[in-house]
């Protein structure tokens, strides 16, 4: 009884659904028919997508820290020069440089201005005539200099690529270091003890 009462709701939907598409005509009978395709379609790729496995893959990222037996070395002095055409930049980036050396631990020995380069240039401001008529242009070069004092090798490598990958356009860095070295084992003697002059005059 139960079979027969589901069997004629069937029946009753399918002639309601083929009777609306005799109204709507045969376009609409072709995109109902495309679009069951489709929702036939993601519902396979829903229940086929549950079955796979999905694993999670820790590569192991190579370590950026180098550990080596060789001391590090000393560093007596780092000089930094920064030479600009504009003297604002020029005083921004001594703010954030010394900013910078202050946070790491640095100790920054003198800050000062070396006095600046001026390049004029004289031309005549008529190509062929009127030869008192001249135009100067100048060309005006800022420095600044900051002076670090006793650190570490490893130390001033990452200051000065922190500093330097930040450099601002139109700035030049020149750096100078001056490295502390251990005095060799041949001359921490005198070299008389090991071969004493002789008395007698010498033939």
């Amino acid at each position: 009884m139960a079979a027969s009462v589901s069997f004629r709701r069937e029946c009753c939907s399918l002639a309601r659904i083929f009777s609306g598409f005799s109204h709507l005509g045969p376009r609409a009978l072709f995109a109902y028919s495309a679009h069951r395709k489709c929702n036939i379609i993601r519902s396979h790729l829903e229940i086929s997508s549950s079955s796979f496995h999905t694993g999670t893959v820790f590569l192991s990222a190579p370590s950026l820290i180098t550990v080596t037996e060789e001391p590090d070395t000393l560093l007596q002095r780092v000089s930094l020069l920064v030479k600009g055409h504009d003297q604002a930049v020029l005083d921004s980036y001594e703010f954030f440089a010394t900013m910078a050396a202050k946070e790491l631990g640095i100790n920054i020995n003198k800050v000062h201005e070396p006095p600046k380069d001026m390049e004029r240039l004289t031309v005549l401001k008529s190509v062929h005539i009127f030869k008192k008529h001249r135009v100067q242009y100048e060309m005006r070069t800022h420095y600044r200099c900051i002076e670090l004092s006793h650190l570490t090798g490893s130390t001033a490598q990452v200051f000065l690529e922190y500093v330097q990958r930040n450099l601002p356009e139109g700035l030049a860095m020149e750096v100078t270091k001056t490295a502390m070295e251990k005095v060799p084992d041949h001359i921490l003697e005198p070299m008389w003890k090991e071969n004493p002059a002789e008395d007698g005059p010498s033939q």
